[in-house]
């Protein structure tokens, strides 16, 4: 029995020998491609883990399914006329998984937490802007910035805005493997590589909600075996599917395949501190030598074509698509002005739980031979990948997909500062700076609009595209959401019938 076969055969005994009674709860069976890196969402930019803690933690503010912000853990918020005092007025009767009542106290911890130094946050910097938080009472939270701050409210809605009790806090819990929320599902059990489980919070603040008993998240980094679980039943649903798998899924009247636009930016990042990538007429021959629409189309299963490093569909995108068309002459050429040193080898590092990343990393393996120059692919698993590459920049290229945001800051903030690319340009992080604090549309995208551009220029990554989304379930799910932007699950409103 080949290992796919082994794993299906494994999720179906499980399936047979739950409890009496266990076959009637609504339980789901979820594929997740990956392990979290942490279960803690102050300690992490990865996906995978905001992807599994949205069902495990609440924030003051969310986002609806049409990309509003709404009021969550907060009934309610005002800002003051200089844009300077945030109070929000907590929901009542909220409690967290412990037992402990949600108070202003816990909020004030949370975010303290967030910006304590010490705890080394890489969301730290996403409230860079506040002086103070103040808590005047129980249910009254008072944030004081020291500047305007445009993206203030996104970040409070993020998932790293995930609000934790005060108790744990102070006694320094282990939040990275015992997540404790207010969410509609409470942390059961985490088995690295193999599942992480979800049990309904009976005392949920939504009323009706979540509507399922249970969420088996199992980790599968195999596509094809993802695919052979919803084709049997074990699986009930997944993230994505691959295109290339639609004749097999589309046999079966038990799935269904839902598509959508992401709002991904999928990349190819270049390490700036390379001394060849650090010459911009080397990573615009980069560009030249890809065709953009052909990886899109067979690594990602198609989308639109963009030019710099912001999503499709956003408001603050602007096209930049004509700079680089795909001129393998081109790329040569400038490629011969450069005069690479004889015997280069660049390393291509690619999560190796992500199909559709390794396909387009073979991809581009392949273009950038072809103009001359040589490239070795390395797989590393997703948590290495966070820390060798996202964190480490300990790479040449890489290719992944950015997960969109709430705020055009949440995208582009950093960048011309370093970043994981290591390019650093003055001038590009002064107007994304400027943007921060800039609170009218127009102004914002004016400035927004000059950033970009000298990102579009300047190509510290190859920019391919945002890629539409094939979510695949099984017919007797419903409301299988995504939040937008986010493209994190919200499994509140999932039902099995």
């Amino acid at each position: 029995m080949n290992r796919s076969r082994w794993i299906i055969a494994a999720l179906l005994a499980a399936l047979l020998v739950l409890p009496a009674g266990a076959l009637l709860a609504k339980d789901l069976n979820f594929a997740l491609s990956g392990n979290p890196d942490t279960l803690d969402p102050h300690k992490t930019s990865g996906t995978l883990t905001f992807q599994t803690l949205k069902s495990v933690y609440d924030t003051l503010a969310e986002s609806d399914q049409s990309g509003k912000l709404v009021p969550a853990l907060a009934e309610s918020w005002t800002v003051s006329g200089d844009f300077l005092t945030w109070t929000f007025k907590l929901r009542q009767g909220v409690v967290f998984h412990n037992g402990d009542k949600l108070t202003s106290k816990d909020v004030k911890a949370t975010f303290d937490r967030i910006r304590d130094k010490a705890t080394a946050s890489p969301k730290a910097a996403e409230y860079s802007a506040v002086a103070s938080v103040e808590t005047p009472d129980d249910a009254t939270v008072v944030f004081k910035l020291s500047q305007p701050s445009a993206p203030f409210l996104a970040a409070i809605a993020s998932g790293w805005g995930a609000i934790m009790p005060k108790s744990l806090i102070d006694q320094n819990w282990d939040f990275a493997n015992k997540p404790v929320g207010t969410g509609p599902f409470v942390l059961k059990e985490f088995v690295r590589d193999s599942r992480i489980v979800l049990e309904k919070n009976a005392k949920y603040w939504m009323a009706g909600l979540p509507k399922l008993d249970r969420i088996v998240m199992n980790i599968i980094p195999d596509r094809a075996v993802q695919v052979q679980g919803l084709m049997t039943g074990a699986i009930d649903a997944v993230e994505f599917v691959d295109p290339v798998d639609f004749p097999v899924l589309q046999t079966s009247k038990d799935v269904t395949i839902d598509k959508s636009m992401s709002a991904l930016i999928m990349v190819m990042a270049m390490n700036c501190t390379n001394p060849v990538l650090s010459n911009v007429n080397v990573r615009q021959a980069v560009n030249y030598a890809i065709n953009k629409q052909q990886v899109l189309d067979i690594a990602y299963g198609g989308g639109k074509v963009i030019g710099t490093f912001m999503d499709v569909d956003n408001a603050y995108y602007k096209d930049f698509t004509s700079l680089y068309p795909y001129n393998p002459d081109k790329a040569m050429a400038l490629l011969a002005e450069a005069k690479i040193p004889a015997g280069t080898t660049f390393e291509m590092v690619l999560p190796s739980n992500y199909d559709m990343h390794v396909k387009a990393g073979q991809m581009y393996q392949e273009m950038l031979t072809k103009v001359g120059l040589k490239v070795n692919i390395k797989l590393v698993d997703w948590p290495t990948w966070l820390s060798d590459v996202y964190t480490g920049g300990k790479y040449d290229f890489t290719v992944v997909g950015h997960t969109g945001k709430l705020d055009p800051d949440g995208t582009v903030g950093g960048y011309g500062g370093g970043k994981y690319v290591k390019w650093m340009n003055a001038g590009c992080l002064d107007l994304i700076n400027r943007a921060k604090l800039t609170a009218d549309f127009e102004s914002r995208k004016r400035l927004y609009d000059q950033a970009l551009e000298i990102m579009a220029k300047q190509v510290p990554f190859v920019y391919l595209g945002t890629s539409f989304r094939y979510k695949a379930f099984r017919s007797n799910v419903s409301e299988y959401r995504m939040t937008p932007k986010l493209d994190t699950f919200d499994f509140r409103w999932t039902d099995k019938k």
